[in-house]
């Protein structure tokens, strides 16, 4: 069964999720992958939106963080401040699942500006709750698409710290959860090197390349001593995801 580079994406992050995370969800491609799990192999996950929202079971992915179907299928509803200081600062979730405008090679987001902070060229939309995440939950996974105008050299700005300039600088600012753990692609899955936290291929997605995984990188990219093939998507996380895009695409007014 055919599938894009975006599935491909999706499915590899849902496979990473278990019914025992307790998992901060971001808008886009993380709604994605956790919703999917959450209908595949992994019912009993529990999704935590920014809105303050737990164990909320969409029917469809939200809009944005404010989405009344986040409310209407949660569990309960809490504050705001109560959902950051409790839930998050207080150690109970154990992934949090972002993406970002740009990455760099040790897994730091930037959501914030392209080009000098006083006089940018582009203005993104800003952190929102996303430093607070990738600081407090347990282990943050990362969805982006790859391309050399998001995987950078080096950040205009850091507005998510992921391991800084290499292993030990977490530590170093007494972060005591692990951070970036996987990073996964519309090509590839990385993870950050035991020895130096640098982002590493550990497996290339069905018929792509190394040569294509380097073309968008704009780093000189590692790969791991043994490279693996990502299983393709099956007949049923397709269909399962294609629905629920389908089902989106109705709630929101869009022709399927």
């Amino acid at each position: 069964m055919s599938h894009t580079p975006t599935e491909m994406m999706t499915v590899a992050a849902a496979r990473l999720l278990t019914n025992d995370e307790v998992c901060f969800v971001g808008i886009g491609a993380p709604s994605a992958a956790c919703n999917l799990a959450r209908l595949t192999h992994a019912p009993k996950i529990t999704l935590i939106y920014e809105s303050g929202t737990l164990s909320t079971r969409p029917s469809v992915l939200p809009l944005s963080i404010g989405d009344g179907e986040l409310c209407d299928t949660a569990l309960t509803t809490v504050s705001v401040p109560e959902m950051f200081r409790y839930w998050l600062q207080g150690g109970r979730i154990t992934i949090g699942f972002l993406g970002g405008a740009q990455i760099d090679r040790f897994a730091n987001l930037n959501t914030t500006v392209v080009g000098p902070y006083d006089a940018p060229k582009v203005r993104l939309p800003g952190g929102g709750g996303a430093p607070e995440i990738a600081s407090n939950c347990g282990q943050i996974f990362i969805t982006m698409a790859m391309g050399t105008r998001a995987f950078v050299e080096k950040l205009p700005f850091i507005t998510s710290f992921g391991h800084g300039t290499g292993k030990g600088d977490r530590e170093k600012l007494g972060v005591r959860t692990k951070g970036p753990t996987k990073v996964i692609t519309d090509l590839c899955v990385m993870e950050p090197d035991s020895e130096t936290s640098e982002l590493t291929v550990v497996s290339l997605h069905p018929g792509v390349t190394r040569e294509q995984v380097a073309a968008g990188c704009a780093w000189p990219l590692r790969f791991a001593e043994t490279v693996s093939e990502t299983p393709p998507p099956t007949a049923q996380e397709l269909d399962v995801l294609r629905d629920l895009h389908a089902r989106t695409r109705k709630a929101h007014g869009v022709a399927a």
